[in-house]
């Protein structure tokens, strides 16, 4: 996100994210779903052979469940940000109890459905701030939406990111403004990790600003960062809503940090079936590789974020050329303008990657344990036979 910001400031409700060792001060509360957790036995999916993965040196791998976040416990384990926002947002964000209470949180179809929206009732004089829910916390990261909140002066985030920011980097995984169509994917950190423009993905550099987005250094060019704009206008705002929504996924690990985005009819039947497999899924959308970013020295600890906020820093200062009626204070006021400013979430689901022993088999040929008796008991038939 485009963001200076402190990460004290920075999140509503927080799960922490792929840190192996135990978070300091106010943050020992929150809830580390990657670190040391032993993942359950899931011998069905090692028999599948399209659910192993393999990194660039020939070793095997599986994502396997490690935690789920849907239905009425979905919001069990976090925490509401409650304070100012950090990147000058027209926008008051409250507590628990307060945004269940002015059905800013909610639930529908029993319970199924997480949904988390902005104030769309409440009429205000010029200059006040309009109320809003903003932030969670929680490596393979699958969010299935329905909708994502987008309509002018309001700009939401689904990101993660790390304590000490930005040393701990920060993770945009989606991101937009007004009814943009297409969602923008970025990386914050300190200085020394590069976007490597070799690494194969299909979205554009942004060239925003006239500044260069493929120096991830936060430090610099108004904290532009590494920045990648999806090509599919399915990836954001209105016509994302209108396909039924669909998954967006992240995947982070020592090799890589991707993002995918599938519009519903377009998911994987493999992130349906619980056995997701990125090596089946095609170039990502965006890709910051190790070649020019030592991931595991840029990014950690993270917690993960969904906001909406208004105006402010991206939405506030673009609001002039967006084609938005009147300014961005004005759109404060009705609150008919913020029907879609929502999120309205499936699952939450996180994977936790195994490493599994030996290396990929040099034949194209992998034989599972079925495959093996297959062939012993036609071995035994032939003898019979003969």
């Amino acid at each position: 996100m485009f963001r200076a910001l402190p990460f004290a400031l920075s999140t509503l409700l927080i799960l922490c994210v792929a840190s192996n060792t135990a978070l300091s001060g106010s943050r020992d509360t929150e809830l580390s779903l990657l670190a040391g957790d032993t993942p359950p036995a899931h011998s069905t999916v090692l028999e599948k052979r399209d659910s192993i993965n393999y990194n660039p040196n020939g070793s095997p791998f599986l994502w396997l469940p490690q935690d789920e976040y849907l239905g009425r416990t979905f919001y069990d384990k976090f925490r509401f940000f409650e304070w100012k926002d950090p990147t000058n947002g027209h926008v008051n964000y409250i507590n628990r109890s307060l945004a269940f209470e002015r059905g800013l949180v909610y639930f529908e179809d029993d319970g199924k459905l997480v949904r988390m929206k902005a104030d769309n009732t409440t009429h205000l004089e010029r200059g006040r701030y309009r109320d809003s829910l903003a932030t969670y916390n929680t490596g393979l990261f699958i969010l299935d939406l329905n909708q994502a909140p987008w309509g002018c002066a309001v700009w939401p985030a689904f990101w993660t990111v790390g304590g000490n920011w930005p040393w701990g980097g920060e993770i945009d995984i989606i991101e937009g403004v007004h009814d943009n169509q297409h969602n923008q994917v970025a990386w914050h950190t300190a200085p020394g990790c590069h976007l490597d423009t070799n690494a194969s993905f299909t979205g554009t550099v942004s060239s925003a600003g006239g500044h260069n987005h493929t120096n991830c250094d936060a430090n610099i060019n108004d904290n532009s960062g590494c920045g990648i704009t999806e090509w599919s206008r399915a990836s954001y705002g209105p016509y994302f809503d209108s396909q039924g929504g669909g998954v967006f996924v992240m995947k982070w690990d020592e090799n890589d940090i991707s993002v995918w985005s599938f519009y519903r009819a377009a998911v994987p039947t493999d992130i349906t079936d619980g056995r997701p497999n990125p090596s089946e899924w095609g170039a990502p959308s965006a890709r910051l590789l190790s070649t020019q970013c030592n991931i595991t020295q840029f990014f950690g600890n993270h917690s993960i974020i969904f906001d909406i906020t208004f105006c402010g820093d991206w939405a506030g200062n673009s609001y002039a050329t967006s084609g938005c009626p009147g300014t961005c204070e004005e759109r404060l006021m009705d609150p008919k303008n913020f029907e879609n400013a929502t999120w309205s979430i499936n699952s939450l689901k996180v994977y936790r990657k195994q490493l599994l022993a030996g290396n990929k088999p040099s034949s194209a040929i992998i034989l599972t344990v079925h495959s093996w008796m297959s062939l012993l008991m036609t071995f035994l038939a032939c003898i019979m036979i003969s």
